[in-house]
């Protein structure tokens, strides 16, 4: 992870702060079934987070995008089919993400499952923050016991983390497990929940 950072320096991977604040990010959404509780249970510990979209999400629960924005919590882009950079031409992909942009509007691009190429950053950036993490959840992985997902997050997050959740079906029993659990822990060490800035 560390040589990935240094290779790509201009992308956000964590947020340079000695203060005690998490950036929590959902990425996937925003789903019915997923999405309300995460709204639920953010509320519940008066934090903020970024939730990266799917712009075909959007198109089908646009009443979730105004949740969550009323909400004040930041949206960014996260394609508008989900689709994967390292295997689709880079005009193909910048026609995703630009749909997506017509629906949601933000600054902030994360690429689906984190692979980009280097011409897609380049064109992406005169328009884009693109927003990475330096803690992953892993909360999408099957294979993974739901406590071993809060561990994960327990043991790497540090002041200025951006720690990455799914609000999606295939992540939802290993985030319903850990996120609660995350965010009363690191409450209790008096730390803050905030969104990125847009």
């Amino acid at each position: 992870m560390l040589l990935l950072q240094q290779l790509f320096r201009s992308l956000l991977w964590r947020v340079e702060t000695t203060e005690k604040v998490l950036y929590l990010t959902f990425d996937d959404g925003p789903i019915p079934e997923v999405t309300p509780w995460v709204l639920e249970e953010l509320q519940r510990h008066q934090a903020k987070a970024t939730f990266f979209v799917v712009g075909e999400n959007v198109r089908k629960h646009p009443e979730l995008l105004q949740r969550l924005q009323a909400g004040g919590h930041t949206v960014g882009n996260h394609t508008e089919h989900h689709v994967n950079g390292w295997n689709t031409p880079t005009r193909a992909y910048l026609r995703e993400v630009q749909e997506c942009d017509r629906r949601v509007g933000s600054r902030l691009f994360r690429p689906p499952y984190g692979r980009i190429r280097l011409t897609q950053i380049r064109a992406l950036r005169k328009r884009f923050r693109i927003v990475m993490w330096d803690v992953l959840s892993k909360d999408y992985d099957r294979g993974i016991q739901p406590n071993e997902c809060l561990q994960r997050v327990l043991r790497s997050a540090r002041p200025g983390s951006i720690v990455v959740f799914h609000d999606s079906l295939k992540a939802e029993e290993r985030l319903r497990h850990a996120l609660p659990r995350v965010l009363g822990h690191f409450s209790e060490l008096g730390y803050r929940f905030e969104a990125l800035p847009a």
